[in-house]
Order: structure tokens, then sequence, then C-alpha cells
């Protein structure tokens, strides 16, 4: 039995639904269902994954306080941890607050996976220009866009945290084409749900950031009339 079976019966649940819904409407269509299905899960994961994306940037905002703790108790490993403490505790900040939400999201992403990735289409398994979404994509435009989605979100949270460090910058380039390759022999529904993930991923991020960024800029346009 998969680990994952409660999860799995409960997405092909929704997902039978809401091919359901596209065939009451007149256009039943299992593309269509993965998406909503997808914008679901997304929209109901919202506030972990605003918690996890804040977060990494709290802690990104730290790395600089935390690299000089580093170098002045680097021979003293005791109180650099007593050190790193007091400052997590000043800043409000705690390094695990980022793991938790990843760690709920995760089996509901299995979930997800494991529902598309052996579903058996009873109706017309046709997609836009795919002939099958059992089947890969054999013009390979949504592995494509599985990695173009991929680089655009990693891209956009590395802007978004301030993040110049060399490994995410490497990481940057090396997911998006590591999930372009094995989306080449993924069935082409879980490749839907991937690239519909993504953009739902972008476009939260956009919506979380922008507030932020307004503020930052009223900030700063004070400061100017202050300095004036």
């Amino acid at each position: 039995m998969n680990l994952f079976e409660p999860l799995i019966n409960v997405f092909r649940f929704l997902f039978d639904g809401f091919y359901a819904i596209t065939a009451m409407a007149g256009f039943a269509n299992y593309g269509l269902a993965i998406i909503m299905m997808t914008i679901l899960v997304k929209v109901l994961m919202y506030p972990l994954t605003a918690k996890q994306v804040r977060s990494m940037k709290a802690m990104q905002e730290l790395q600089p306080a935390l690299k000089k703790l580093q170098k002045d108790y680097k021979n003293n490993p005791q109180l650099l941890q007593q050190k790193m403490g007091e400052l997590y505790k000043e800043s409000g900040v705690n390094p695990l607050s980022g793991c938790l939400p990843l760690l709920i999201q995760m089996p509901i992403l299995m979930g997800v996976y494991y529902c598309l990735y052996g579903y058996s289409y009873t109706g017309d398994p046709t997609f836009l220009w795919l002939t099958s979404l059992s089947d890969t994509d054999h013009l390979y435009i949504l592995p494509i866009l599985s990695a173009l989605t991929t680089y655009i979100q990693q891209k956009q949270t590395m802007v978004n945290n301030g993040s110049d460090n060399q490994q995410m910058k490497i990481m940057s380039y090396m997911m998006p084409l590591f999930i372009g390759w094995i989306s080449l022999s993924f069935p082409s529904g879980l490749v839907v749900y991937w690239v519909t993930m993504n953009l739902c991923q972008i476009v939260q991020q956009w919506y979380m950031f922008r507030g932020e960024k307004k503020l930052e800029a009223e900030v700063e346009d004070t400061d100017e009339s202050v300095k004036k």
C-alpha cells in the first residue's frame, strides 16, 4: 500500500469532481480539471507558502550578522551557538520555522503527484496540442515550459530575498534543467500540473512581496523628504 494512499484518494476525488464540472459545462476536459485542481491546492496551501517564503527572507536578511558572528567566534563553537541563539531571539526569527511548512506541503504535493502519475483516463485524454495526457509531450513544449517556469520561480525567490549565494545561483540553473529533463519522460498530465503549480507560485510570490516593495519605497521617499 502506498504511504500516500489516503491523500491520493482525496485528490482523485477532487480531480474527478473537476472533470465532472467541465463535463456539465459542456466541454469535458481532463487538462482543465488538472489546472483547476492545482489552483485549488495552491490556494489552500497559500498560508504555508507565505510563512515559508517570509521565513526564508528573514533568514537571508540575517546572513550578514550571522557571518560576522561566525568570524568573531570561529574558535569558540559553544559561544557561537549562544550568540546565534541570541540573534535569532532578538530578531524574532526561528531558523526552523521555514522547514515546518515545507514538511507539511510535501505529502500534499506527493499525493497530487501519485494521483496524476498513474491515473487512468476514461474520457478523452487530449488537451490543446497533446494527443494524450498519459503520454509524453511529442512536441517538447511542456518540458520547456516546466524548465522555464521553474527558473523564473527560483529567480524571483532569489531577487526577493536579496540572495547572492553562489550555490543558489548555480542551483537556479541546474534545477530547471533537471526538471525539464525529467519532464521529457513524465506523462503530460503530470507536467501540466507542475507548470500550473509554478505559475501559481510566481503569482503568489509577486503578491506577497509587492506590498513590501511598496512599503520600502514609501520609507525611502520619507527619508528623502526628511533629508531635504
